[in-house]
């Protein structure tokens, strides 16, 4: 149940329930008011205002109520629904963002691009586009290419390079200078700094048949070579 209480000589009249919000306390019968009450930044603000008003307009003047815990959660809620209002409008952005980003993705279909892989196909004789992807750096960095039995068929020594992304020309060789059967190659990165192993990613070329969203809602790319990877992870655009 609740009840009201009379505040100055005008005999007006404020719930106990808002008198408890304004000094702090609680009461069983506060705590069901409160439960059927709106609670959302703004009507907290409203509430505070309508006290703030009722308290300067009827309170006695030999015996102010205490105002500084209503003050202080007044800017205690505006706070937090500048906060809510910032999150809203972030989330907003973000939605935007996410739908623009799609949108340039679907001007890769048909394109190559470099992204990160550890398979090449050989067709033919030819042999796709490789890279690696440096993170610093590198005095040595190699690119080793290994057949379905596990055999390495050629190994290709770039030297040192620079941090970013390297593209690499195999001519679909092994070792000898004699051309590799058809097949899938296995490949793989590695590179050193002063004999120390640092990160080396191996890249190989596809081109992009679709663009997807992934289960995060990001964008990624579905490529010929049968690997679907993020946007985020292609390294270059032949």
């Amino acid at each position: 149940m609740t009840s009201s209480t009379t505040i100055g000589g005008s005999s007006a009249t404020v719930s106990q329930t808002l008198l408890d919000t304004m000094n702090g306390t609680s009461s069983s019968s506060s705590a069901s008011s409160t439960a059927t009450s709106g609670t959302s930044g703004s009507d907290l603000q409203q509430t505070f205002l309508q006290l703030l008003v009722a308290q300067l307009q009827n309170q006695d003047p030999t015996d102010p109520m205490d105002s500084s815990q209503m003050t202080s959660q007044l800017a205690q809620i505006n706070t937090v629904s500048g906060i809510a209002n910032l999150n809203t409008s972030l989330s907003s952005l973000s939605t935007q963002l996410s739908a623009g980003q799609n949108a340039q993705s679907a001007l890769l279909i048909g394109s190559t691009v470099l992204a990160a892989g550890s398979t090449a196909a050989v067709s033919s004789g030819s042999a796709p586009q490789l890279g690696v992807q440096l993170a610093s750096a590198a005095s040595d960095v190699k690119i080793t290419i290994t057949n379905s039995a596990g055999k390495v068929v050629n190994t290709l020594d770039l030297g040192a390079q620079s941090a970013g992304t390297v593209p690499v020309t195999w001519n679909g060789t092994d070792s000898t200078g004699a051309t590799v059967p058809d097949g899938n190659y296995t490949i793989s990165a590695s590179a050193t700094v002063n004999g120390q192993a640092t990160s080396a990613t191996a890249l190989v070329a596809s081109k992009v048949d679709a663009v997807i969203q992934q289960s995060d809602g990001t964008a990624g790319l579905s490529l010929a070579n049968g690997n679907t990877v993020p946007l985020s992870s292609v390294a270059g655009i032949l």
